[in-house]
């Protein structure tokens, strides 16, 4: 008795397994993170005007100290560290809009790349992003001659890194929901206004009641308050750490809901 084969599609429909952690792999992040770092207008903004800034304004401070007696040149390489990271992980992020423009979302779908692994790949990125321009701002500062105690550079360094993710969170969110030729018209603004408002460029004690107030509901207060504690010896900030995880949560949340309303339509 004989056995009549399968059809050839159902053998290579059994054959075709999904791949491995969706298709993210550290070639494509690779990739990716050559493909943005060729942008000589991101290199700018998060690599060179953040240590520009802190040789226009840091430099100048040179012999003041905090009441703890540490460098108020320190205080400022901080903040510009939490402000080039914060740049350069809400570009990469909000990178997805040119991408849906040119129709990257329905190719998507051709592909064994999983929506959630090609957006892993631009969180991904976006940190890689945030990690370079810390370490730039911490290179300028050291060679300007900041000198601090070896931990207040790893824990003031890796909080700046690690709290730039709300700012990963935010770029998607804006990429999923602004068109393409507008995202970055208005991001750069928005996110000065950010830093000023949350204390990055002023200290807030220098800045009316009202306004140290309203600063403690911006995203960049948590993240800035966190990253500076190391140096001016505040301890834990609960108020700094609610603001930074409850931002990071609106705007993931925020973002995977853009990302199923855009991936469920094409």
């Amino acid at each position: 008795m004989t056995v009549a084969a399968p059809p050839a599609s159902s053998t290579a429909r059994a054959d075709r397994r999904p791949p491995a952690l969706g298709g993210f792999s550290t070639a494509v992040l690779a990739i990716e993170i050559r493909r943005v770092l060729r942008n000589r207008r991101t290199l700018i903004f998060i690599l060179v005007m953040p240590a520009v800034f802190f040789l226009l304004f840091g430099l100048p401070q040179r012999g003041q100290e905090l009441p703890n007696g540490r460098p108020v040149t320190g205080w400022i390489m901080i903040s510009l560290a939490v402000y080039g990271a914060m740049v350069a992980t809400t570009s990469a992020g909000a990178a997805v809009a040119t991408e849906r423009a040119l129709g990257w979302s329905r190719q998507l779908r051709l592909t064994p790349l999983r929506p959630p692994a090609y957006v892993a790949t631009k969180v991904a990125t976006a940190m890689v992003l945030g990690l370079i321009a810390v370490l730039v701002e911490f290179a300028v500062g050291a060679a300007a001659g900041v000198r601090l105690p070896v931990q207040v550079w790893l824990l003031s360094g890796l909080t700046a890194w690690l709290g730039s993710l709300v700012f990963a969170a935010f770029g998607l969110f804006i990429g999923y929901l602004a068109p393409a030729e507008n995202v970055m018209q208005f991001m750069g603004p928005i996110l000065a206004i950010l830093a000023m408002l949350g204390g990055l460029f002023v200290p807030l004690d220098l800045l009316p009641h009202a306004l140290q107030q309203i600063a403690k509901f911006t995203p960049v207060y948590g993240v800035g308050q966190l990253a500076r504690a190391p140096l001016t010896g505040a301890g834990m900030d609960w108020v700094a750490l609610a603001n930074l995880a409850g931002w990071t949560v609106l705007f993931g949340l925020g973002a995977a809901r853009l990302f199923r309303r855009d991936t469920t339509r094409v």
